[in-house]
């Protein structure tokens, strides 16, 4: 859970485009495992089908989740908290083991108007070359891009 202050003034508006970044607990590199990363992958594709979510860019990285979406129902604490539930459910059964698989709570980010989203898509697609995982982000498994023209930057 967590933490009230960090609670305090947070809002979600249906409709408005977040940023997310959410890490695993203890910063363990669990998607490297091919079947975890896919796990995580399933379940931003679920909250997209029930319409919680519209997604327009991701990247899994070992230890942490990159997520742009675009709020359609509910509130981001909600989408998130079945993002993690289903996510670690099936991890855990996947690799018969228990435990919490992400660490409690989330950063977000509510895009403003001014923002450029070409930079923010950038941004998240270039995390895995940045991270020394691949010389380009096509060469990385685990992003994807509503738009794919978004991993050449600017």
């Amino acid at each position: 859970m967590a933490s009230p202050r960090l609670l305090r003034g947070r809002v979600s508006h249906i409709g408005t485009l977040y940023s997310i970044t959410t890490v695993t607990a203890g910063r363990r590199p669990l998607f490297r495992a091919d079947g975890n990363a896919r796990i995580v992958i399933d379940a931003m594709r679920r909250s997209d089908r029930n319409k919680l979510t519209c997604t327009l860019a991701w990247a899994v990285m070992p230890d942490h989740l990159h997520w742009l979406i675009q709020l359609r129902r509910g509130t981001l604490a909600d989408c998130l908290r079945e993002l993690k539930s289903h996510s670690a459910k099936h991890i855990n059964q996947l690799n018969q083991a228990r435990g919490s698989v992400w660490q409690a709570g989330y950063h977000d980010h509510a895009v403003r108007h001014h923002e450029s989203l070409h930079a923010l898509t950038a941004y998240i697609l270039h995390n895995p070359v940045r991270a020394g995982l691949c010389t380009h982000p096509s060469g990385y498994p685990y992003v994807w891009c509503r738009w794919p023209d978004h991993a050449n930057p600017p």
